[in-house]
């Protein structure tokens, strides 16, 4: 993928900006509070699709059914989510539930029923009050508007502080094409594939095929490289949706915009995947780490994973000590080849190690760079080519606090 950027951001850009697509959300009771539990992106077209699932052994229903849904003709025309219950690990009743979910939707949506993808997210275990998800979805059509991103991204949250969206355009075949995104995610956050739920709308004409294998490529270094607590949720997903409403000549990897489109889609990917890693339940630092001089990309990937997953880093950043010793043993237990005599680590721009040797540095410059709300882990093996950029966040009192009452 190119480093030159071919894309431009829109600031005020929703889900619902690229051409075709209406959003909305409202509340059916699945909260104790009043923030919106159901939403639903709808398109005017059977849009072309694709996803990635959790690889948690316990699958929420919900994904078995939008699998097959997509499986069926490589097209979704509406996604329904709804937070508050994961409708996971509930047998027989959870799927029956599930497909109960999709067909009231396609009904009240008047869209056919393999053209409908279900998710839930929320507390595992417990069944859905269905009287008050199917009442919800009869009224779900009434709030689906083209302005209705925003309540469409309220619906989604559970321990989320903030919304997660973001928009860019880019220019395809003399067209302008949109690529937009919504995301939610706080906690059971861990990378081994989209532990999250991400939503993304384009109106690029691309066919199912090449929408997976683009969703596939850059999952692997955006949405599989965060974490806030290693835990990988029973639900957690990301769908794209292609109207192909911009018109032109349908993409593929040889298309002459290709990589714009591609480098427009990974912008996305990555936004998403920073923003739920910097808003982990009670972080107040996005830690970024980056690994160089691997023996290959993947082992990079790897030792970036064991780095921002250390609980002894992220309290240590939550602290703001520069204790350097906890990243040199998140790296030597990765279980990834390390050459133990030449390895630089550095906390932003100070160095604090070198050739595997302690550097003296300025305690009082650490301590203010630690105190800041991003910061930048810097590791060179000296060993090859490999590398890999991941997310994370610190470790506070309060990721405890939130958990230890999150069904109360």
């Amino acid at each position: 993928m190119s480093d030159q950027v071919s894309f431009t951001i829109v600031p005020e850009g929703t889900v619902t900006t690229p051409k075709g697509f209406r959003a909305g959300g409202l509340h059916c009771g699945l909260k104790k509070t009043e923030r919106y539990d159901l939403g639903a992106i709808l398109c005017d077209v059977p849009a072309s699709a694709a996803g990635v699932y959790t690889l948690n052994a316990f699958q929420a229903a919900p994904l078995r059914v939008t699998q097959e849904s997509i499986g069926a003709s490589g097209k979704l025309q509406a996604m329904i989510v709804n937070s508050g219950n994961a409708n996971a690990c509930t047998g027989q009743q959870g799927e029956d539930d599930a497909y109960a979910m999709r067909a009231a939707s396609a009904k009240a949506l008047g869209v056919a029923e393999h053209h409908v993808g279900v998710t839930s997210t929320g507390v595992i275990g417990e069944l859905l009050p269905m009287g008050k998800v199917l009442s919800g979805i009869e009224q779900l059509p009434a709030k689906i508007k083209l302005d209705g991103g925003e309540d469409f991204c309220q619906a989604i949250l559970t321990t989320d502080l903030v919304q997660k969206i973001t928009c860019v355009r880019v220019t395809i075949g003399g067209k302008e094409v949109h690529i937009a995104g919504a995301a939610k995610g706080s906690g059971m956050i861990h990378p081994n594939m989209a532990t999250m739920l991400g939503f993304m709308t384009t109106d690029a004409p691309i066919e199912s095929e090449y929408l997976q294998l683009l969703l596939s490529r850059i999952t692997d270094n955006t949405f599989n490289m965060i974490t806030v607590d290693g835990d990988t949720s029973t639900n957690d997903m990301v769908v794209v949706m292609a109207s192909g409403l911009a018109g032109g000549d349908s993409l593929h990897p040889g298309h002459p915009d290709w990589e714009a489109f591609a480098a427009g889609f990974q912008y996305v990917g990555e936004y998403l995947a920073k923003a739920i890693a910097r808003d982990g339940e009670g972080a107040t630092k996005l830690i970024e780490t980056t690994v160089i001089g691997a023996e290959s990309d993947d082992a990079a990937r790897k030792i970036v994973k064991s780095i921002i997953g250390s609980s002894l880093v992220k309290s240590a950043v939550y602290g703001a000590d520069a204790n350097w010793g906890r990243i040199i043993a998140a790296v030597g237990y990765s279980g990834q080849p390390v050459n133990v005599n030449t390895v630089d680590i550095r906390l932003g721009d100070i160095p604090v190690l070198e050739q595997s040797r302690p550097v003296k540095f300025d305690e009082e410059a650490a301590l203010a760079y630690l105190k800041t709300d991003t910061i930048q882990i810097h590791v060179n093996l000296h060993m090859g080519e490999g590398k890999a950029t991941g997310w994370g966040c610190d470790l506070t009192y309060d990721y405890v606090r939130i958990n230890a009452a999150y069904r109360t």
